[in-house]
């Protein structure tokens, strides 16, 4: 097997399991304050939601600093340190003795992230160029499919095994990704002879800043569509369902079927990308995704809300793999870390707006008005995409062949 390919199967399993880290701990950060002995709604409500968002705040600020590491360093060293600090960080959680405790935690685990980064700068690098689309999007299952898990996941173990026993099972596979990637992961790095850059000379250096403006302000837009959803799915589903039996169960599963789509149709997508190019599958991802969006504002149950989320991961699957694609065409080697450092910073970033646009909306507007709105912000960024990367890139190969005749 191909060294590219077995540090896939390591990377994957890894960043699978560091997303769910990420992630998991969302649905059982109330029950796990007000074991603090706090019994006021609103401020349990506002100290979850800032222990939640802060660990994707600093991790949008340290994941380029962690890149520009990666750089110096190598990948591999990376992604010891991100693993091990978090199965550390994680395991001390179950051991917080109030809020501040945790919160302070949380933010640890924010600075100490770069584990995905890491992992895509090394497959990027590493990979045939015919067949980085499809590796890129096997890789990207694991960040959707383990962030929309996550939820989902960390409460079936709360329910089963008790609150402080997520931490602890959560640290301890995070602990196997560490001693995987210390055996498995391979690289043969040669650090850069450059010297320190910083943001305006990387900047400069980029021989596509428009195009990667685009490149980031997807991410963006992606996760944000992603979680537009997650504070309102329970609410929704209790409007929609007849029965108020299983609600948090049902809003789980359908939350998470759009990741499930992605673990089965991002491999296929990304290697259709590497066949027609990244610029011609993004647009319609983006538009089909847009599509999508809008009959779920007028589901009549939740069995049709279930099928239109697995529908859109679908759609979805392929925007990853073809955003990380792009970037990696239009960066320099000696760059790739940090400039995926800052794709990643757009897409912590849009969990953490994503999920406060989408109560805001529909706190003020109402929940179908989620759906459409998300749904117009997509189709927006759908022609922008077609605009920048199909149109343009064919208006300048068209210039260039009738000069060159």
């Amino acid at each position: 097997m191909k060294l590219w390919k077995k540090n896939l199967i390591v990377c994957w399993f890894g960043s699978f399991v560091t997303m769910i880290a990420l992630s998991q701990i969302a649905p059982i950060l109330p029950i796990y304050i007000k074991h603090f002995g706090i019994n006021d709604t609103s401020f349990i409500e506002q100290i979850s939601g800032i222990a939640f968002g802060v660990t994707y705040v600093i991790s949008a600020i340290f994941s380029p600093i962690w890149g520009h590491v990666a750089d110096r360093v190598g990948r591999k060293p990376m992604i010891l340190r991100a693993s091990l600090g978090m199965a550390i960080v994680v395991f001390g959680m179950g051991f917080a003795k109030n809020v501040y405790e945790l919160v302070g935690l949380r933010m640890l685990q924010g600075t100490i992230s770069g584990y995905c980064t890491a992992c895509t700068t090394l497959i990027a690098t590493q990979t045939e160029k015919k067949h980085a689309g499809w590796a890129l999007g096997v890789l990207s299952t694991a960040t959707i499919s383990g962030s929309l898990l996550g939820p989902m996941f960390g409460g079936y173990i709360e329910e089963v095994f008790g609150m402080r026993n997520v931490f602890f099972i959560m640290s301890i596979l995070l602990l196997i990704a560490f001693i995987t990637a210390f055996l498995f992961v391979k690289e043969d790095f040669v650090p850069s002879n450059e010297k320190d850059l910083g943001i305006k000379d990387i900047w400069e250096k980029l021989p596509r800043t428009d195009l990667m403006v685009v490149m980031f302000v997807t991410s963006f837009m992606l996760q944000l569509a992603c979680y537009s959803a997650e504070p309102i799915i329970t609410v929704y589903i209790s409007e929609l369902s007849k029965s108020s039996v299983h609600i948090a169960l049902i809003a789980g599963i359908t939350f998470s079927a759009s990741g499930l789509a992605s673990i089965l149709a991002a491999p296929k997508i990304g290697k259709i990308s590497d066949e027609v190019g990244p610029e011609k599958v993004m647009p319609i991802a983006l538009l089909a995704a847009g599509i999508i969006f809008i009959p779920q504002a007028f589901v009549k149950n939740p069995e049709q809300l279930m099928i239109l989320r697995f529908v859109l991961g679908l759609a979805t699957a392929g925007l990853v793999p073809s955003v990380n694609t792009m970037v990696k065409k239009i960066t320099p080697d000696s760059l790739t870390g940090r400039v995926f450092g800052f794709n990643m910073s757009a897409l912590y970033l849009g969990t953490f707006s994503g999920s406060i646009f989408g109560a805001q909306i529909a706190s003020h507007f109402g929940i179908k008005y989620v759906f459409i709105i998300t749904s117009i912000l997509l189709i927006i960024n759908a022609l922008w995409v077609y605009e920048m990367l199909c149109k343009k890139m064919h208006s300048k190969v068209h210039h260039s062949f009738s000069a060159a005749h």
